[in-house]
């Protein structure tokens, strides 16, 4: 029997996806209903709560599985590139969930006010539990704001407030935790994270990496794989490929010129690992999304087809230009 905190959440996420699609009213709040389960979703995850009202889905971090279905939910820590896939979904029950972005300055904020001791920090970047009444009564506040849009600018923030101190208290608070701590080791990760994508380009220079984190090569090493499950270089590689696989959406997308512009020398070893990755060498896949992605936005009427437009290959917590593949 489906617990009856998800009946009103899963009601907003269904009415509020065919109002306004993927993106709401509300920044960073983003929705999700998928009617079939997927193939590979390949993306990024930033910093957010990934809440499921409805199906199943699974994220791959590394060889990390990280399933999660109805009344659970899903922590990113910081930015990773994952594969996911919807695993649960049909025309009668959609896969329905969304996602909400972390401010780390609200975290940091409320850890001033928060007693106690803290528990052992959280090693990985994502992090699964499950959600009870007390956290959804204040997500399904959130939701419904959606629908009085003169509230959102003073009610939003202080129910992401609420929101951020539950989160806190509760049994993801270790993995919150790390986005608030400046000298938390997920946050010194980050910070190398961020690097590495800024100049994702760029050779890889480990030692200054370590020093931006601060911590020895090797230290910085082993806390980096603890956090993505990737070594720098396999985080670099898939960065670049994720980045590669935007620019092919463009009519006239040279494959060439893509690898050598995400930093690969030799345009063959970059369609080998696209291959790896994707299953479909740069030309061929940069065709099959552009036209995947035309013909169903052709045949999307505009307000009600929650599986049809552009809108349904959004999955929460991912960049815009990410595709499932054919089931």
């Amino acid at each position: 029997m489906e617990n009856d905190h998800l009946a009103p959440l899963k009601e907003l996420v269904a009415r509020q996806w065919q109002a306004h699609g993927r993106e709401t009213l509300i920044e960073g709040l983003l929705l999700t209903s998928v009617t079939a389960p997927t193939g590979p979703i390949h993306a990024v995850y930033r910093p957010s709560l990934c809440v499921v009202a409805q199906g199943a889905k699974t994220s791959m971090l590394g060889e990390r599985a990280y399933r999660y279905d109805a009344g659970k939910c899903l922590i990113a820590s910081t930015e990773v590139p994952i594969r996911a896939e919807i695993t649960r979904a049909t025309p009668d029950r959609p896969y329905l969930a969304f996602s909400l972005a972390l401010d780390p300055a609200t975290i940091s904020d409320l850890l001033l006010e928060r007693d106690g001791s803290d528990d052992a920090p959280a090693d990985a970047a994502l992090a699964v539990h499950a959600f009870g009444p007390e956290l959804a009564d204040p997500l399904c506040r959130l939701l419904a704001l959606c629908d009085r849009p003169r509230d959102i600018a003073i009610l939003a923030p202080l129910v992401r407030r609420e929101i951020t101190w539950l989160l806190l208290n509760g049994p993801m608070g270790p993995a919150l935790r790390q986005i608030g701590l400046a000298g938390s080791r997920m946050a010194r990760i980050g910070r190398a994270i961020a690097c590495i994508r800024e100049g994702f380009a760029d050779q890889l220079n480990i030692r200054q990496l370590a020093e931006v984190a601060g911590m020895s090569p090797a230290t910085f090493h082993r806390h980096f794989k603890a956090v993505t499950a990737m070594t720098p270089v396999q985080y670099q590689k898939q960065l670049r490929l994720q980045e590669a696989r935007g620019l092919l959406l463009s009519d006239n997308a040279d494959v060439a010129r893509i690898g050598y512009a995400i930093g690969y020398e030799s345009p063959s070893q970059f369609s080998r690992e696209y291959r790896r990755l994707f299953g479909s060498p740069p030309g061929r896949d940069g065709q099959q999304i552009r036209r995947s992605l035309t013909s169903q936005v052709e045949g999307w009427g505009g307000g009600d087809d929650m599986s049809g437009g552009k809108r349904a290959f959004a999955a929460e917590g991912t960049n815009d230009h990410t595709r499932p593949s054919k089931p």
